[in-house]
């Protein structure tokens, strides 16, 4: 198995669409790296430039080592399973999975071999000389895999391989593809726009917005040291409870986040990781205050009314501001009191939405450079956006 390596890795299309942007990524040998983003994030640009099957704009790709930039998608090493079906319908599922070693004209006896073994694997043995049109779903897609592993490829890349399928199937499939890496030991590279699938299998998930990297890290550091408020609001269910156009205030010698009535007092833990914090206080820089529903609770000081109810949770409205918070036996329309546990705020800069606290001993270092990446702010990343597109489409920033 291999390594894969991104440098300053660009797709931008002649019409100026920014597809990806100076991406660049390090995988460890047999790692688990997971590619979430939403619908028009740059997930599957990103799979495709891998395997060679769209051109860069620029940039490098190597795979163990070896820069494969400009080599063939067949040369590169690399398998891709795709999100749809694509299937030969006139093939059994034998052939269908013998395709790739027989265009590298590999020897029956390692064909059947392979096909068997893998075939085996994912539980595909009764229905091998069937064609797809008679598979359900699940097989369908297990022999897409089966098509991908027996090549014995050095890196895997998967793009939204659950995607449409049932909840029960997609769970089964998860599992199958999980367990298949630690018997494959190989590299995989998996896309979702499921965050619940990232958080379950990846050991690293790179966060991708509009082609751009926000983060790239553990699960456990995405969750509790996100680098910008969209991390902050993609990582977690429910998502956090954000408190726009607050500001810090500075009252005898304490510190306090603020917006309308709502007062918080910045405990000890938070105002020392808040390194700049004297150039926000008392000034009319404004914050994103983030609080996680996990962290509030009912019963506190701040009044609050129920205008929704859901399973384990109910949201409430307090001085305009809508928060989700754990609660059983409310019923929409009750007032109720709130509070939060202050050690546990979020604080984003109201202009760049980058994270305004700085990791401390909780932070687990995962050894690779790029967990110290700094995403660039959202004003940057629309300036960039607007000098990629052709001059007679510009328009003035605004």
């Amino acid at each position: 198995m291999a390594s894969l390596k991104l440098n300053g890795v660009d797709k931008i299309y002649p019409s100026g669409t920014c597809a990806l942007y100076d991406i660049n990524i390090e995988t460890a040998e047999k790692e688990f790296l997971v590619i979430l983003g939403a619908d028009g994030s740059g997930k599957t640009s990103l799979l495709r430039v891998i395997a060679g099957l769209d051109e860069l704009s620029s940039g490098e790709i190597f795979v163990g080592g070896k820069d494969v930039t400009e080599a063939d998608p067949k040369d590169r090493d690399i398998a891709m399973v795709f999100r749809n079906n694509t299937l030969s319908p006139a093939s059994t599922v034998f052939d269908n999975m013998a395709f790739g070693l027989k265009l590298r004209k590999a020897p029956q006896s390692v064909i059947e071999q392979r096909v068997k073994a893998a075939a085996n694997i994912l539980g595909l043995t009764e229905v091998l000389y069937r064609k797809p049109k008679v598979l359900t779903a699940a097989q369908k897609q297990r022999t897409a895999i089966g098509r991908a592993i027996v090549r014995e490829p050095k890196l895997y890349l998967f793009d939204e391989p659950l995607s449409g399928l049932d909840e029960n199937l997609q769970t089964e499939l998860l599992n199958v593809i999980v367990n298949l890496q630690a018997r494959m030991e190989g590299t995989f590279l998996y896309s979702t726009k499921s965050v619940a699938e990232a958080l379950t299998v990846g050991t690293r998930i790179v966060v991708l917005k509009n082609g751009f990297v926000q983060q790239i890290d553990t699960p456990a550091n995405l969750y509790d040291y996100p680098s910008n408020a969209y991390v902050a609001f993609l990582i977690g269910s429910p998502t956090i409870n954000f408190i726009n156009n607050a500001k810090i205030i500075k009252e005898d010698a304490k510190f306090f986040a603020a917006e309308g009535n709502i007062k918080l007092e910045l405990p000890e833990n938070i105002v020392k990781r808040f390194t700049a914090i004297e150039e926000y206080a008392n000034t009319e820089k404004q914050v994103i205050i983030g609080i996680r529903p996990e962290d509030m609770q009912t019963g506190g000081e701040i009044e609050a009314n129920v205008i929704g109810v859901g399973e384990g949770f109910v949201e409430v409205e307090a001085d305009g501001h809508s928060f989700t918070v754990p609660a059983e036996k409310l019923n929409k329309g009750d007032k109720t009191k709130i509070s939060c546990d202050l050690t546990r705020l979020y604080l984003f800069d109201g202009e760049t939405r980058l994270t305004l606290l700085a990791r401390d001993e909780g932070y687990k270092k995962n050894g690779f450079a790029d967990s110290d990446y700094i995403p660039r702010t959202f004003k940057e990343e629309e300036e960039i956006k607007e000098k990629l597109k052709p001059a007679k489409d510009k328009k003035k920033v605004r």
